[in-house]
This record gives C-alpha cells, structure tokens and sequence, in this order.
C-alpha cells in the first residue's frame, strides 16, 4: 500500500464488547501501513474486549471517548463489526450523533459486517448502495438502502463489505476513500 493517509487521523470506533478483532485489526493495520494514524474511540475509557467470533480475544487500550470527539478531530472513520459491537453503540447517542458527523461533513465511512446497523440508526443509508452481513439486509432495505451481496460496495465515499471473509478488499477501498478525502455527495441521505 502506498503512504497516501500520511498523518491523518482516521476514528475506529467501537464498544467496550463485543467487537470482531481481526475486522478491528486488519483494517486498522492497513491504515497504519498507508501512513495513517488510527485511534481507537469507544463510548467509555479503558480498554475493549474484542472477540473471536463468540469467543474473547484480545484487549486493546481506547484512545479517545465518543462524547469528547467530533468528526471535526478526525479525516475519517471504520466501523469494525461483530454482532454485539452496533447494537451496543447503537444505543449510545454520542455514538449515533459521531457516525451521523462524518455524512454531514462528507467525510469518508467504512462499515464491515453488522456495522452498518450504525448506519441505520444515524439514518444515513437511504438512497445509498451498500452490503453487509446477509442478516441485515432486511434491516437496511427498510432503512432506504440498496442492500446489494458482494464482497465490498463503494457508494459516495462509503464503504462496505460482508465479513471477515471481504477483509482484503475492504481494506483496499477503504484506504483508497480515506485517502480521497470529503466526498461532495457523501450527506446524510435525504
């Protein structure tokens, strides 16, 4: 990968449980690896306990809380999946309102596996072409979105993908948008 988000602070965010790891750090090791400077945001301090799939993984140390942050203080965001990971920020407003900045400030979003249920609740996915975990496609239909099944959906500076499985590519084009910058069209959906 090339040196193309040299500098740039990209939010990971996540919740204290519930995350899949390696949709956490394959994605953020693409940034580090293309220059970026990921930082891990969470809706409380301390460290995350991440998941191998219904099994514990590893911790990892959080950066920064969702109600100290803005979209202002970052040049994009990744949504790292599991199961438990959306629906417990889902719930949190802070979380709902940061994902919501980046559509209002066109800035770039990758979402990976249930992630997108995120993007349901911050109701940015009307209009929008995208993928996810084949659960949710019932979920994203009736939010407004084209749920399409491929490996990743790039749409406006949005990127999705699937699974884990979707990891190489998503990594690819999430880098490739992040490193784009504000996307004109990426608004919340109308």
């Amino acid at each position: 990968m090339s040196d193309n988000l040299s500098g740039l602070r990209i939010a990971f965010l996540v919740a204290p449980e519930g995350t899949e790891q390696v949709e956490l750090t394959e994605p953020w090791r693409a940034v580090q690896e293309a220059g970026g400077q990921p930082e891990l945001v969470s809706i409380q301090s301390g460290s995350v306990q991440a998941m191998n799939h219904l099994d514990k993984a590893d911790t990892f140390s959080v950066d920064k809380v969702v109600g100290d942050v803005g979209a202002d203080d970052y040049e994009g965001l990744v949504l790292p999946g599991g199961v438990a990971n959306p629906d417990m920020l889902r719930r949190n407003s802070d979380a709902v309102r940061f994902v919501g900045e980046f559509f209002s400030k066109q800035k770039p979003v990758a979402a990976i596996c249930h992630a997108p249920w995120m993007l349901v609740e911050a109701d940015v996915v009307r209009g929008r072409r995208l993928t996810s975990y084949p659960s949710l496609a019932t979920d994203l239909r009736n939010a407004g979105a084209d749920w399409v099944d491929e490996e990743v959906v790039v749409d406006t500076g949005l990127v999705t993908s699937r699974s884990p499985g979707d990891l190489r590519a998503f990594c690819d084009k999430a880098v490739e948008e992040l490193s784009e910058g504000k996307h004109r069209q990426q608004a919340r959906s109308a």
